[in-house]
């Protein structure tokens, strides 16, 4: 009798699992995934997420997970896809696959306010001192680029904007969107230096081999791109940014031509 029990309970988890599409993300970059007062995840990815659920007919789930945990997560099966600002490398491509892009982004720089920094070169300069998010795009380009810096690693956007700010780092690379935010909110300690030192484009991560699942996603990027769908998310989470990149006449990062 308990040996059936258990065969019950384990075969009804496998039919609750089965009938979910988890999505992995790390819900600390605003405004594509971030955490509400209310307990509940928000912004441009998580509503992708639930329009690739809708389309596959199935309850979502995000469970939020430290960056540099996402690609494990995904590879072991404990979430069928990463929707997390995460940029196509490959180096990423070796251990799991993506879908079509759906953001195009480059890699800028937060500096000091005090800082000598002016341009990608200056980084360049023997002594400089740069943090980097862990696990990003940002901080491998980095340790390839900045062989005379001493880099700092560390595990949280605000750890790394509050290094800058208080001055004891020369600058921050990452995103140009999070450089615009980070840089409003500090304008007196930071300066933004948007003119990006690689350009990038942010997918869906998928598990390899899974090509009915990235086909499906790929037509809900592409639907998503032809209705209106991420202007519409564009006006609601991004009108800022949307007008700060305008006005330094950049293109909008959901125009990928």
């Amino acid at each position: 009798m308990k040996s059936f029990l258990a065969f019950l309970c384990l075969l009804l988890c496998t039919c609750s699992r089965s009938n979910k599409l988890i999505i992995g993300t790390d819900a600390t970059y605003p405004p594509f995934e971030f955490g509400e007062k209310s307990g509940e995840l928000a912004g441009v990815d998580i509503e992708v997420g639930k329009e690739i659920a809708k389309a596959l007919g199935r309850e979502v789930e995000f469970r939020n997970i430290n960056f540099d945990g996402l690609i494990t997560a995904l590879r072991t099966g404990s979430i069928d896809l990463v929707i997390s600002s995460m940029s196509t490398t490959p180096e990423r491509r070796q251990s799991i696959d993506f879908s079509e892009p759906y953001v195009k982004t480059g890699l800028a720089v937060l500096a000091a306010k005090d800082s000598t920094i002016q341009n990608a070169a200056d980084l360049k300069a023997p002594g400089r001192r740069i943090v980097v998010r862990l696990g990003t795009t940002g901080e491998s380009w980095a340790r390839e680029n900045l062989k005379d810096a001493k880099i700092i690693a560390l595990d949280a956007d605000v750890s790394c904007v509050m290094e800058v700010v208080n001055g004891t780092v020369d600058a921050w690379i990452y995103d140009q969107v999070s450089i615009m935010i980070y840089h409003s909110k500090h304008a007196e300690k930071t300066r933004a230096l948007l003119a990006p030192l690689r350009e990038e484009v942010w997918a869906v991560g998928l598990k390899k081999g899974n090509e009915e699942l990235k086909a499906k996603v790929n037509e809900v990027i592409q639907r998503m791109r032809t209705d209106g769908t991420f202007t519409k998310l564009a006006e609601r989470f991004m009108a800022k940014e949307k007008k700060m990149m305008e006005d330094q006449g950049l293109p909008f990062v959901f125009e990928l031509k």
